[in-house]
C-alpha cells in the first residue's frame, strides 16, 4: 500500500539556511498529515520527525535525541552501533543543531515498527542522508530505536532560490512517500521474511511482530555501513531501500 504526502520538505528545511520560518507551519503540516485511516499511519512518523527536528533546533540537538529515544536505542557510527543513552549523556548540545526532514517512510501493518529515510543539513552547510528506525510505545507515541547517517561525498551542487540568493536547498525533497505493508489475513497470509546474507562480521536484523516489515544493518571492517529494509507488499516481499554509507574520515551523526 502506498501513500504520498505532499509535504514540502524544502520549505521545512529553510530554517537551516538562515533561521527564517518555514512557509508552512509544522502545526499545520501535522494537521494535514493526520488523515490516514487505521493505526498504521506513516503520517505519524512524519509528524514525529518534524517535531524531533524542531526540538533539536529549539531545545538542543542532543537534548532532543535523548527526549525522543526509545529504551535501548543505538546510534550507528563509523565504529559500529553504540548505546545511545550512555553516549548522549556525555554530550553537550552544539550551538546550532543539524536539521532534517524525512523523504520516505515505511510502517508495518501492526503499526509497531517504522523506518524513515531522509536528508539532513549540518550547520556548516554540508548535506547528507539518514535512516531512523521507530518503535511504537505503549502510550501510542513513536520513539527512535536506531539512527545512522552520513554526509554526501561528494557534496551536491548548491542551488539558490528566488526568495533568498544564499539559501541552500536539498534537491529531490518535494514530497514524503508513505508506505504501509500488507496486513496478514486468512486469505492472504504473510510468508516468512527473507534471509539476508551478510559479508560483515557485525550485523543484525529485526522484524515487526506481525512479520510484514524487516530491517537489517551491517557494519564492515572499513567503517562502511548498510541498512536494508524489506516490506511485504502486494502479496510478496520487496526491497524498500538499500541505504549504504561509505566510511568517512570522521563520524558524522545528524
Amino acid at each position: 500500500m502506498r501513500l504520498v504526502f505532499a509535504v514540502f520538505c524544502v520549505a521545512a528545511l529553510s530554517a537551516c539556511s538562515g533561521g527564517s520560518r518555514p512557509a508552512m507551519s509544522t502545526d499545520r503540516i501535522e494537521r494535514l498529515l493526520a488523515t490516514a485511516p487505521g493505526e498504521a499511519q506513516p503520517s505519524k512518523i512524519v509528524a514525529t520527525e518534524i517535531a524531533f527536528a524542531r526540538a533539536a533546533r529549539d531545545d538542543g540537538q542532543w537534548t532532543a535525541f535523548r527526549d525522543f529515544a526509545a529504551p535501548g536505542a543505538v546510534i550507528h557510527g563509523v565504529n559500529g552501533p553504540i548505546e545511545a543513552e550512555r553516549w548522549l549523556a556525555a554530550q553537550d548540545d552544539p550551538e546550532q543543531a543539524v536539521q532534517w526532514a524525512p523523504r520516505s517512510v515505511w510502517i508495518s501493518c501492526d503499526s509497531f515498527l517504522a523506518v524513515s529515510l531522509g536528508r539532513f543539513r549540518e550547520p556548516g552547510g554540508q548535506v547528507g542522508s539518514f535512516v531512523t528506525v521507530w518503535q511504537r510505545q505503549r502510550d501510542g507515541t513513536y520513539r527512535w530505536f536506531y539512527d545512522a547517517g552520513a554526509v554526501d561525498d561528494p557534496q551536491p551542487a548548491k542551488v539558490t532560490t528566488p526568495a533568498a540568493d544564499d539559501a541552500i536547498v536539498v534537491t529531490a525533497l518535494d514530497a514524503v512517500d508513505g508506505h504501509v505493508t500488507d496486513c496478514s489475513s486468512r486469505n492472504s497470509p504473510v510468508r516468512p521474511a527473507p534471509t539476508l546474507p551478510s559479508q560483515a562480521e557485525r550485523h543484525g536484523v529485526q522484524t515487526s511482530p506481525d512479520g510484514t516489515l524487516q530491517w537489517y544493518w551491517e557494519h564492515r571492517a572499513d567503517g562502511s555501513r548498510r541498512v536494508v529494509v524489506n516490506a511485504f507488499t502486494e502479496g510478496e516481499w520487496r526491497e524498500a531501500f538499500d541505504q549504504r554509507f561509505a566510511a568517512p574520515e570522521a563520524d558524522q551523526s545528524r
